[in-house]
């Protein structure tokens, strides 16, 4: 429990930094004051002050800021040329839209790397058996794990839907499987003949098999970095689009009065991160990355207190032709903040119960995913 504890923190830590790292290194770039870089969320544990900049631990280790100068008030600008109310739109936006895109960097890092020591996805016109169920239909019969299924009946098939689709149509009744087998190192072909069911248990198919087209392939080492980032980046895309439909179906229950399902918080973060470090370091580092996108997208939300929110000021600045009250808006990050740390709170609530009934960490997660 202890390493997976460390773990987790070390994985909010990175997220967190990054994100936070975009928002100072844009700002620095542009000039602007940075009067704080805080892990965390106050009240402060500890901070040290390095040139202009305290770098400060919060008690609350779900967030972290970067806190500029002239960010919230100008009564409280000393130095008007280097506070972030003082610089044009385009500079205030870079500042913000900082954060997102170093997450989403990061994401595309995280991806690359797994890619480039655990091999690039390829696909073949070859549908693989990778697994089969116990006391399937698909080994009572005699397939075994690598078998290569050519043939459903008299019909060639190079896809998963093909071998899907003439299976479901045939269930209840007899059918042949022309597979390709290694043995002994050369390849034989076989018959096999089974029947598929029409009723099969929750979470296997009418054969109890799991079928792939995909191989892993491995480039020449030099190369690997590059295939890696490409991987990466559609990931990253991957994910996004994932994430945002996650935000769509999210919204529509609410508006249809119904409780959000499907959802974790910090605890169920924790849970997650668990599992993938009893996986391995590539798992991490891939899990990294998924929430990486997941944080960068949340921050974009045009939410009070969100990168997103403070965006979304910027953006009315340039249609009404002149600022929000700095004061005003201030008020309205201030109230955001406080229904973000309430809606925290709800869904911390909300997971401990869970894992208490589940009882376990796995009962748990199969709860969040059912």
């Amino acid at each position: 429990m202890f390493s997976s504890i460390l773990v987790f923190l070390l994985v909010l830590s990175i997220l967190v930094l990054v994100h936070e790292l975009g928002h100072f290194l844009v700002a620095k770039h542009f000039g602007v004051m940075v009067e704080e870089f805080g892990f965390g969320l106050p009240p402060r544990l500890f901070g040290k002050k390095i040139g202009e900049t305290l770098y400060s631990i919060n008690a609350l280790p779900f967030g972290g800021f970067v806190r500029l100068h002239g960010e919230n008030s100008e009564e409280e600008i000393s130095y008007p040329k280097r506070s972030f109310l003082k610089k044009k739109k385009r500079v205030r936006v870079l500042i913000i839209v900082a954060g997102v895109v170093m997450n989403f960097l990061l994401a595309i890092t995280a991806f690359a790397i797994t890619y480039s020591f655990n091999g690039i996805p390829k696909n073949t016109s070859d549908v693989k058996i990778v697994d089969i169920s116990t006391s399937s239909p698909a080994q009572i019969a005699g397939l075994v794990v690598g078998d290569i299924v050519r043939k459903v009946g008299k019909t060639s098939i190079s896809t998963n839907d093909e071998f899907i689709n003439l299976v479901d149509q045939e269930k209840g009744k007899k059918i042949t499987l022309e597979v390709e087998r290694v043995v002994d190192s050369e390849k034989t072909s076989k018959k096999i003949t089974l029947t598929p069911r029409e009723n099969p248990p929750e979470g296997e198919g009418p054969l109890g098999v799991i079928i792939t087209t995909t191989e892993i392939y491995y480039p020449p080492m030099l190369l690997r970095p590059f295939y890696g980032i490409y991987w990466g980046f559609k990931d990253a895309i991957f994910w996004g689009k994932n994430v945002i439909l996650g935000f769509w179906g999210l919204f529509a229950d609410l508006f249809k009065g119904e409780a959000p399902k499907d959802i974790a918080g910090p605890v169920g973060i924790f849970a997650l991160t668990s599992v993938a470090s009893k996986i391995g370091i590539f798992a991490v580092i891939n899990f990294i990355g998924i929430l990486s996108v997941n944080l960068a997208i949340l921050n974009i939300f045009p939410f009070p207190a969100l990168d997103g929110g403070r965006l979304f000021f910027i953006l009315l600045e340039g249609v009404i032709g002149k600022k929000v009250l700095p004061k005003l808006e201030a008020a309205i990050h201030t109230v955001g903040m406080i229904i973000l740390l309430a809606l925290l709170l709800a869904v911390t609530a909300h997971d401990v119960i869970g894992l208490i009934r589940a009882g376990s960490i796995s009962g748990f997660l199969q709860g969040v995913v059912k």
